[in-house]
């Protein structure tokens, strides 16, 4: 019976177990193929490239498959001089330790390089610090007027990927691409039109691509100033910089953090590049102005982050494309900080593309005056002056839809590629790769 009794009790356990295994068996199966299909659904939905909420931090991996566009000749050539030192170092061994990197940035208008550099001979101050002069592409008349520059130290960085740089193919001109409002099908022709049915040009792409190129390059690329951990003022060479305003700089970097916490930047002019300042004795916070605007390592990563938004954005201004994009998905005004007089003034009657030649029609007869009065050769900011805040101004804001220019997918990825390209040892093996066989 004991028998009996214990074959029973272990006869049904038997049963039980095998039940209960067919039973994992089945729910196995089925989780690992639930699994699979969540894996195929995934990478087929991570396929396409979309531009993500602008306040998402940016994932390289996205663009791992597009690379840098393959270097011609001159390409090489102009990545190599980029990697020369700074001259005038005989003249000026040392760099003040507090000392503000200035950065020019230029295109190919020679007549207004020769008014701003002029004025940059005229900065109290300046004789103390870096001047890197970045051009679009190379073009002999600005590069001899930069190797005239002799009262500081002065770097010159050349867009290796410009369109003026590439002439048969992208990002310069392809024989095979779409212009004006081509129907790309029914023409077979190459480009992804912008939101109003117009294709690329590369003279107007360049604008923005040159400007992110040079932000990359400087913050994060140069052996100069990767290291830079204090202000960085920006500059183009439409801007006449008057003899205060280096000075004028750097007291406005140290009051920054004391009058205006929540400031990002620093500016050497108004907003409103037709103001020349309130005057009187108050600071000012206002928003970030286009001339003469610095700022320092910490605001640079917060751009930084936003890459996608900054290459998504269907406008070829970056200018434009940081009011209405960028800044906004910050969550909160951007606000810079600056003195009530300016110390830098816009000039000139033309566009970016249009001053090229020997004619004078850009500069009112040939020449450009400004009349300086005395406090403008001073430091004239004051440490002890309240501060101003100016919270509602005109301007591009969040919400404007861009005016276009910016849709051919290839630019967007190549200007995802100027964010990666000093962040990833892929893209530069690859680089090296291209440049090894070329």
């Amino acid at each position: 019976m004991l028998f009996v009794a214990m074959g029973t009790y272990y006869k049904k356990p038997f049963f039980k177990v095998a039940s209960f295994r067919r039973l994992v068996s089945l729910v196995s199966v089925t989780l690992i193929g639930a699994l699979l299909l969540i894996l195929v659904l995934r990478t087929n939905s991570v396929s396409t490239v979309v531009a993500p909420p602008l306040n998402e931090v940016y994932d390289y991996s996205s663009s791992e498959n597009f690379k840098l566009p393959k270097q011609n000749e001159m390409s090489i050539q102009l990545e190599e001089r980029n990697r020369l030192p700074p001259r005038n170092v005989d003249l000026f061994p040392n760099l003040t330790q507090d000392h503000i990197v200035i950065v020019l940035y230029v295109h190919n208008r020679p007549q207004y390089l020769q008014v701003v550099v002029k004025s940059l001979s005229y900065v109290v101050g300046i004789n103390e610090t870096l001047l890197i002069v970045s051009h679009d592409g190379y073009f002999e008349e600005m590069n001899k007027i930069v190797d005239g520059i002799k009262f500081c130290q002065v770097k010159q960085i050349f867009a290796p990927y410009s369109p003026h740089v590439y002439a048969g193919g992208f990002p310069g001109v392809s024989s095979n691409d779409c212009k004006d409002k081509d129907n790309a099908t029914e023409k077979h022709c190459l480009g992804t039109p912008d939101q109003y049915g117009n294709h690329r040009s590369p003279k107007i792409v360049s604008l923005k691509h040159h400007w992110w190129w040079m932000m990359n390059t400087v913050w994060d690329g140069l052996e100069e100033t990767r290291g830079h951990s204090g202000h960085i003022l920006f500059i183009e060479e439409d801007h006449f910089i008057f003899p205060n305003a280096y000075r004028n700089l750097q007291v406005l970097t140290t009051l920054k953090p004391l009058k205006c916490p929540d400031c990002y930047a620093a500016n050497l002019a108004p907003c409103d590049v037709n103001s020349k300042g309130e005057g009187g004795d108050t600071l000012v916070a206002e928003r970030m102005g286009n001339v003469g605007y610095s700022f320092n390592r910490t605001v640079w990563r917060k751009i930084h982050k936003k890459a996608r938004g900054f290459c998504f954005f269907d406008d070829y201004n970056w200018d434009i494309t940081m009011w209405a994009t960028v800044y906004p998905s910050f969550g909160a005004p951007v606000y810079t900080l600056r003195g009530p007089r300016t110390s830098a003034v816009h000039f000139g009657k033309c566009g970016l593309h249009q001053g090229q030649g020997n004619n004078g029609a850009c500069i009112d007869n040939g020449v450009f005056n400004i009349g300086l009065e005395d406090t403008d050769k001073v430091t004239n900011i004051n440490l002890e002056w309240s501060l101003r805040i100016i919270q509602q101004q005109q301007g591009y804001k969040a919400g404007f839809r861009g005016w276009g220019g910016w849709g051919d997918e290839r630019d967007r990825q190549l200007c995802l590629q100027f964010a990666q390209m000093y962040h990833s040892t892929n893209t530069a093996g690859s680089r090296r790769v291209e440049l090894s066989t070329s």
